[in-house]
């Protein structure tokens, strides 16, 4: 189960997440083209306050496909987090080298799954 709220994502640590994700360009909604990429990172925070990470390099690092804009967390890649509060952001290379960072320092709740 996962639910989304604003930029905030609350999922249960093991499921499969499948979200659309948006963005726009100058105002507009914008459709990713041949040679741009998108990736989602994340990341757990040291103490919940400002950008300090504990990891240097993001738990999870994952593509999104321009083609679908679905990002897509599969059951391993949750499953050995600890439950709590992360930190993630979504960033899109544009063909021409150019990156923005559409989402940033959002935040990601890993909630217990009882089984």
């Amino acid at each position: 189960m996962y639910k989304v709220e604003g930029t905030t994502i609350t999922m249960t640590r093991g499921d499969t997440l499948l979200l659309q994700v948006g963005m726009t360009r100058d105002g507009e909604p914008y459709t990713p083209e041949a040679g741009d990429s998108v990736r989602f990172a994340l990341k757990s925070q040291l103490n919940g306050k400002g950008t300090a990470f504990k990891e240097e390099n993001p738990l999870i690092n994952k593509q999104i496909p321009i083609e679908t804009m679905i990002l897509e967390l599969d059951p391993e890649d949750t499953k050995p987090l600890p439950f709590g509060n992360y930190t993630y952001d979504i960033e899109i290379t544009f063909a021409n080298g150019i990156v923005d960072t559409f989402i940033c320092e959002a935040r990601f709740i890993l909630t217990p799954e009882v089984h």
